[in-house]
Parts: structure tokens; C-alpha cells; sequence
């Protein structure tokens, strides 16, 4: 079996894709769709991140995303919304798989696979693109999360994002893969509606100087109840790393330090519950059950 045509980019305008039967482990693709899994690094030279489940390929396609490969295993070659799903795909230039459990379970490197797994093509804000989304918005909430190490967390956080209508988030300096399995399955398909950007901690720090609304850090030194902080609009949110916080620098970059009061014995909480808890007080009065 040849291999497929090679990725041509983001954007790119690509003829109905085709249907492949795989039963080999080592098919070229099946090699593809592991490394996409296990290392970053050929996540970034591809531009392509995998993503498990009916329900985030449903997303994507739904957000516009682009589909390079859609996997399906035979339980998902019975349901009519999976191949309703891969028919989508492949209008639009995907390459749908037809594989058996073992060779999915291979893929993906789980026991008990999902039965819909979509290999997809990365977007990540540029420069002007996010200075663009930040102006066009003045009563926004964005989150700025500086060298966050854990997908776990950083997955959660785009879904507490997403839930709560912030507008994106900002990835400050090193920090983990957002298109890490393990992140794209926290954010449970939020990846797919929360625009992501990057930058410099200089960068970030040269933004801070002209942010227009509060640019509000938590910090263990925060002298401020998170609850008594006046979030003036656009309001960004900069979360520190899971174990070091926020270094001086950037902490001295934001408008106002708050703190989360506690009660027990541990000594903090954890970044996507601490991220969580600060969202959902920005947007007090914002939120309502009929929204």
C-alpha cells in the first residue's frame, strides 16, 4: 500500500479524501499515528496532534478544524453518527482508516481504545493574529498560563476556559504540549473552541505594560482576597507553574496580586482548580443557569 500524500498545511484546499483498510501493524500510517502519540517532537514537525472519541472529532469538524486521518475501528463502522462523521471528514480532504481493535489499540497505545481516533492538524495563534483578538474584544477575559508543566492541568484549564467564555489562552515561555494526548483528552473537546497562542516571557512582559483592564497573578505573597479584587475589563488572568508559582518578574508585571484563603493543611491548591476558582469569580455576574 503506498502511503498518502504528504501534509500540505494548514488552510490548504485538498480533493475528497479516500477509504483504507489497515491490518498490519507496521502500515506506514499505523507507525505515523504512534509516534503522533508519543513524541512531540514529530508533533511539531508535522503540524498534525491525535485526538481520541466520536465526540471531540464532532468538534473539530463542527469548529472547522482540519481532519488529516480518521480512524475508525469496528464498532464505529456500525454507528450511524461515526460514519456520518467520516463521510464529513472525507468530503473535506481526510483519509479515513478502517482498522481492526488491535491495530487501534496499537495506534494509540491504550488497552481499551476509542473506537474514533482523528489525527488533526494544529492551530496556534501567531503574533498578529492574537493582537487582533485582543483588541476586538475590550470587556474579554483571557488566561495567561507561564511554563505550566502537567498536559493534565493544562488540558483542564482550557475546558474551565471554555466553560466559563474566556476568549483564549496564552502559553508564557515552556510549557507542556497542549496537543499532548493526555492534554487533548482533559480538554474533553475544548481544544477545539478555545483559541491558543504563544509567547516570550519578554514578550508577555511587554504586553503587561499596556494591558488596558486588570492583569490579576495568584501568588502565596498576595496580600489581596481574590474576592475583593475589582476585575476591570479586559481582564487577564496569569497563572504561575505547579511548583515554583510565579517568579518576581512576572509577578511584578500584573496589576494585582490575589490570593485564595485556606482553611486545611495543604500549602496550595492545584493550578487547574486554583485557575478554576479565579475564572469563575472574574465572571461573577456574567454567568447565569439560562445563559
Amino acid at each position: 500500500m503506498s502511503e498518502r500524500p504528504p501534509f500540505t498545511g494548514a488552510g490548504s484546499r485538498r480533493a475528497a479524501g479516500s477509504v483504507k483498510q489497515i491490518t498490519s501493524f507496521s502500515n506506514p500510517l499505523v507507525k505515523e499515528i504512534k509516534a503522533l502519540v508519543a513524541q512531540r517532537k514529530h508533533r511539531q514537525r508535522s503540524g498534525l496532534f491525535v485526538a481520541e472519541g466520536l465526540k471531540l472529532a464532532t468538534d473539530a469538524l463542527s469548529a472547522g478544524w482540519s481532519v488529516d486521518m480518521l480512524v475508525l475501528g469496528p464498532e464505529a463502522r456500525e454507528s450511524a453518527a461515526a460514519r456520518d462523521i467520516a463521510a464529513t471528514a472525507r468530503a473535506r480532504g481526510a483519509t479515513i482508516l478502517e482498522v481492526s481493535t488491535p491495530v487501534l489499540a496499537a495506534m494509540t497505545r491504550r488497552d481499551n481504545p476509542q473506537m474514533v481516533v482523528g489525527v488533526y492538524e494544529q492551530k496556534i495563534m501567531d503574533g498578529a493574529e492574537l493582537t487582533r483578538a485582543l483588541k476586538a474584544d475590550p470587556a474579554a477575559v483571557w488566561v495567561a498560563l507561564d511554563h505550566v508543566r502537567d498536559p493534565g492541568n493544562l488540558g483542564t484549564i482550557l475546558r474551565t476556559a471554555d466553560a466559563v467564555g474566556a476568549k483564549g489562552v496564552i502559553l508564557v515561555g515552556e510549557t507542556t504540549d497542549p496537543f499532548a494526548v493526555e492534554a487533548v483528552r482533559a480538554t474533553m473537546g475544548s481544544l477545539f473552541h478555545v483559541p491558543l497562542a504563544r509567547m516570550t516571557r519578554a514578550a508577555f512582559q511587554e504586553m503587561a505594560t499596556s494591558w488596558p483592564g486588570t492583569l490579576v497573578g495568584t501568588h502565596l505573597k498576595g496580600s489581596t482576597d481574590y474576592r475583593a479584587i475589582s476585575y476591570a475589563r479586559p481582564t487577564l488572568l496569569l497563572m504561575g507553574n505547579e511548583q515554583a508559582g510565579l517568579p518576581d518578574d512576572m509577578a511584578n508585571a500584573c496589576t494585582a496580586l490575589a490570593r485564595i484563603p485556606q482553611a486545611g493543611e495543604a500549602d496550595s491548591l492545584n493550578l487547574a482548580v486554583a485557575t478554576g476558582v479565579m475564572l469563575y469569580e472574574i465572571r461573577r455576574g456574567d454567568l447565569t443557569l439560562d445563559a
